[in-house]
């Protein structure tokens, strides 16, 4: 791999991990307002809303922290690669339904960003995740 590859890999690796230990820290700080924005989606039953409010900021900061350390990264891009996936489909069904909700994404209870800009984030998050899966496969091919 040459130089600028190596350096793009560990820039895309930091990145992504950065952004997903700052979600999940803001989302695992204030577990009831993003309850409550989970429930906004009108996906899930009841009960499972909170569920996912006071695991999922966990799982996104523990594959941020890995991915900042440099550690298990194949692993941890993978999951939140799977994971913006996820929120991309649920977003996608939000825009479908012409509802006007806050994502949850970065600010639990603050402010206002709309499905569809949270998508297009999504989108270059998700670009961002698999381009560090395939840097990292080819450092490591060798």
């Amino acid at each position: 791999m040459s130089r600028s590859g190596f350096y793009l890999y560990h820039i895309c690796r930091l990145v992504l991990g950065g952004l997903f230990l700052y979600s999940g820290g803001i989302k695992a700080n204030s577990v009831v307002d993003f309850a409550r924005d989970v429930a906004n989606y009108q996906l899930l039953p009841y009960a499972w809303n909170y569920l996912v409010a006071a695991t999922l900021p966990y799982v996104e900061a523990v594959a941020g922290l890995l991915l900042v350390i440099n550690r298990k990264v194949r692993p941890a891009a993978l999951l939140l690669a799977l994971l913006t996936f996820a929120f991309m489909v649920a977003l996608s069904t939000v825009v479908a339904r012409g509802m006007d909700i806050d994502c949850g994404c970065f600010n639990p209870g603050q402010g206002h960003t709309s499905a569809t800009m949270a998508l297009l984030r999504d989108l270059g998050i998700l670009l961002l995740a698999l381009l560090t899966l395939r840097l990292r496969s080819r450092m490591f091919s060798r």
